[in-house]
């Protein structure tokens, strides 16, 4: 939940106060979509989609035609050309917390408003250094904090689509092999919406003068209590046991043929020494810097939602 010091940075609403705030704004995704987007045990269903979504995606079209204007107006000060600027979006937030998720609904939403229909994704993964680059440092078993990532290399691809490049490519990840695919690449070509979504995007403090939360146009933080993100994880763990990790060309292959009891204490350890730590020590303390944040229960389901007063 939001700290104590940060409440009055925040206007707060419980789930039905967000969702009046829906208006008349169409559910634009059916069952099919919604199946295609959900992440691996996310229960999210339309219901969430309408309550949670829909007043978001209105409130983002409000402030993406604002500052679009915003850009003519100053173009028009200068007497120049207004260039094509896309709106960033960063979406933060625990390893299991439903980020990929929430970031797949929302570009789906976003791209069906006629005015920003071309709305790309990508996620930080691919900015991790290599295995073998975090191997010779040391880095493998701090693989997603901060100094794992590649950040002069994401920066730069922030600029450069913030900057109206024609095309900018982005390295791209793969989950089965657990290293960044060598010479493959996703080309981002002049969006009007860029989703950046990762676990370390609001973080600040490395040393350098340069974020890349700094070319955000507005930012998305998912929280919940740490003792139900690791319930999550867990469960996580034992659908990949079952599934990803059954692949012969899976990092992970050597965890399928676990016992469930196995393989929840190995989870367990994995979020102490690892993904809990990294939530408490780096992704958590970013939270006051978003935007907005939504919080959710137990179940998955948003309970609350906080936006930052402008």
């Amino acid at each position: 939940m939001i700290a104590e010091n940060d409440v009055d940075r925040y206007v707060h609403f419980d789930r039905d106060q967000w969702a009046v705030l829906r208006a008349q704004t169409p559910l634009t995704l059916g069952e099919r979509d919604l199946e295609a987007l959900r992440g691996i045990n996310d229960r999210i269903d339309l219901d969430e989609v309408a309550a949670v979504y829909l007043p978001l995606t209105r409130l983002l079209n409000l402030y993406v035609a604002a500052t679009q204007n915003l850009h003519r107006v100053a173009a028009t000060f200068l007497g120049t050309t207004s260039p094509k600027m896309p709106y960033v979006i960063g979406i933060a937030g625990s390893v299991a917390v439903g980020k990929s998720t929430s970031a797949r609904i929302l570009q789906a939403l976003l791209m069906r408003w006629p005015e920003h229909p071309r709305v790309e994704l990508v996620t930080t993964d691919g900015f991790l250094y290599p295995n073998a680059v975090l191997e010779e440092r040391g880095l493998m078993n701090r693989k997603g904090f901060p100094e794992s990532y590649d950040t002069r290399k994401l920066l730069q691809f922030v600029r450069d689509v913030k900057a109206g490049t024609t095309e900018v490519s982005a390295p791209v990840y793969s989950h089965v092999v657990y290293d960044v695919i060598p010479d493959a690449i996703e080309v981002v070509r002049q969006p009007d919406i860029l989703i950046i979504e990762g676990l370390n995007v609001l973080q600040v403090g490395s040393g350098t003068t340069e974020f890349v939360s700094d070319y955000f146009d507005f930012s998305i933080y998912i929280d919940a209590l740490e003792t139900d993100i690791e319930s999550w994880f867990v469960a996580r763990f034992q659908t990949l046991r079952k599934t990803i990790f059954q692949d012969p060309d899976s990092f992970f292959r050597h965890f399928a043929d676990l016992t469930e009891a196995e393989a929840a204490s190995l989870a367990h350890d994995i979020w102490v020494d690892i993904n809990g730590k990294n939530l408490q020590e780096n992704i958590e303390p970013t939270r006051a810097r978003a935007s907005l944040v939504l919080h959710k229960g137990a179940d998955h389901k948003v309970t609350s939602v906080h936006l930052r007063k402008l």
